[in-house]
């Protein structure tokens, strides 16, 4: 069972995520919040899978509510971001604190339940329009010289693909390899760039100007 905590100030929108997602025979909404001071001491209490945060509520932001519930003693949540259009900023600090997706508000119900299950199962979820417009942003900042770190050459090209959006299958066969063999060069390469996800690999290949990137 996917335990879920609602974070928004907004109780219709806490009314309708929780009707939608406990309408899911493998998840139950453990707690809510209208705040990000209160999101932490909920998230604290009643210890769930995922927490679906909105950004902007009364008081310190979504932001400030994630980068203290994953400074709180592990197990850690997986964390959700509820986002709109004009976030860019908001999202580049949410990666920075380590959420792990990020969903638009318009997202249908079904988007929603499967960016859920997707984080519960450590997979990062990024919108498709998030995306775009958060690696566009990150693409035209000016880039420093990129960072010595040791990734073979199938793990650049792993990592290359990975900062395009591409999936596993999808990246396995862009390269001609298995799905294993792309899970594994994934994991090496958040290992050596310290990466904590997919999300956080990829804000960081365009941020330090990777080599055959955009």
């Amino acid at each position: 069972m996917i335990r879920v905590f609602l974070a928004d100030d907004d109780p219709l929108v806490r009314a309708t995520l929780r009707a939608l997602l406990s309408a899911e025979p493998d998840m139950t909404v453990v707690g809510e919040a209208a705040s990000a001071y209160r999101a932490v001491e909920g998230v604290r209490a009643t210890r769930p899978d995922v927490v679906l945060m909105d950004v902007r509520m009364p008081g310190p932001d979504g932001v400030q509510a994630t980068r203290e519930i994953l400074a709180q003693p592990s197990p850690h949540p997986r964390i959700l971001v509820l986002t709109t259009f004009d976030l860019d900023e908001i999202v580049d600090g949410a990666i920075a604190a380590g959420a792990d997706g990020f969903l638009l508000k318009r997202a249908t119900p079904e988007e929603i339940v499967a960016a859920v299950r997707s984080v519960a199962r450590g997979d990062a979820v990024l919108s498709p329009q998030v995306t775009r417009r958060l690696l566009r942003d990150l693409a035209a900042r000016p880039k420093p010289d990129p960072l010595p770190v040791p990734l073979t050459e199938r793990e650049s090209a792993v990592l290359r693909e990975l900062a395009r959006g591409l999936s596993n299958p999808e990246i396995a066969d862009a390269l001609g390899v298995s799905l294993e063999t792309v899970k594994t060069h994934v994991k090496a390469v958040l290992l050596k760039i310290g990466a904590r996800d997919r999300t956080q690999a990829a804000a960081w290949a365009y941020r330090t100007g990777f080599p055959g990137l955009p």
